[in-house]
């Protein structure tokens, strides 16, 4: 009966690689999902806050209403694109949104676009996820070439001139000379590699929190 019970149990080791494969997908999407998300931010918060900006200044001309319209439409196709992206890297897509008011003739359908409360939270998380995804863009870069820099150092640090310290390892340490400042970077490339995955998955998740409260359909 024992024998039997572990022979269920026991994971096939064709599975295995199947399953370190998942993993390394998983990563990879995380990984372009932080990295690509500062040239997004970028984009979305100088669109938002220019197209706010100049929508609200120039509403007693009546220009304000097509351009707060144009905003918010492109708010609600950038909230689209961080959903898809949100999905793909947590495997979780984001509730159902409600359908946006079509535009209607005349100065009305304008203002059915404005009046839209999704649209405006659109628009505030492209405002509010910018400073998000920079912290988070500047940590994974950190941690991705601090982890192989530190790894390789010794191949590539040769050629760097040297003055009155012997890197950050003299400093700290007190350590002088070309030993201990490579083991120090090698130590500290080890370290940054070995917490890669688990601090990539938390600055995500993090990131992907930020949408799954703003862009979906509701109240929150």
């Amino acid at each position: 009966m024992t024998s039997t019970t572990h022979a269920q149990t026991r994971t096939p080791l064709s599975a295995l690689p199947a399953d370190r494969s998942a993993r390394g997908g998983r990563f990879g999407r995380e990984v372009g999902y932080l990295l690509s998300g500062l040239p997004l931010g970028i984009a979305s918060f100088t669109l938002m806050i220019t197209g706010f900006a100049v929508g609200v200044s120039t509403l007693i001309l009546f220009v304000g209403v097509p351009v707060l319209a144009g905003t918010l439409a492109m708010a609600r196709y950038l909230a689209r694109v961080e959903a898809d992206h949100i999905a793909a890297v947590t495997g979780r897509p984001l509730p159902a949104r409600a359908v946006a008011p079509g535009p209607g003739p005349g100065h009305s359908g304008r203002w059915s676009g404005v009046r839209d409360p999704q649209a405006w939270r659109d628009l505030v998380h492209a405002v509010l996820a910018f400073p998000v995804r920079v912290v988070t863009f500047c940590l994974t870069l950190t941690w991705l070439a601090g982890g192989v820099g530190g790894v390789t150092y010794g191949l590539w640090s040769w050629p760097i001139p040297r003055g009155d310290s012997d890197g950050w390892v003299d400093l700290a340490f007190g350590l002088t000379g070309r030993a201990p400042d490579i083991a120090g970077n090698l130590v500290l490339g080890v370290f940054l590699l070995a917490t890669v995955v688990p601090v990539v998955r938390g600055l995500a998740t993090v990131q992907a929190s930020l949408g799954r409260v703003l862009l979906r359909r509701g109240d929150v």
